[in-house]
């Protein structure tokens, strides 16, 4: 998945978060895409700037990313 579609998925799981799960879904999102997102070409910040979102959500974006090894969504 390239980097514009992996921040169109995430503006959109942001945008659409239940009020005060925001945070929640920045790293539901790092776990959904971490295979795509360590292979994309840019950093989770650079996701991040082009989602329109915080900066500093990068690192909860990496968060997520390590966490894919170790849980399963359901």
């Amino acid at each position: 998945m390239n980097p514009a579609k992996l921040a169109e998925k995430l503006a959109d799981m942001y945008n659409t978060a239940r009020l005060g799960e925001a945070a929640t879904m920045i790293h539901l999102f790092g776990i959904r895409y971490a295979k795509q997102l360590r292979t994309c070409g840019e950093s989770p910040v650079a996701i991040a700037k082009r989602a329109r979102i915080s900066e500093s959500y990068g690192t909860e974006i990496n968060k997520g990313i390590n966490l894919a090894r170790y849980v399963v969504e359901r």
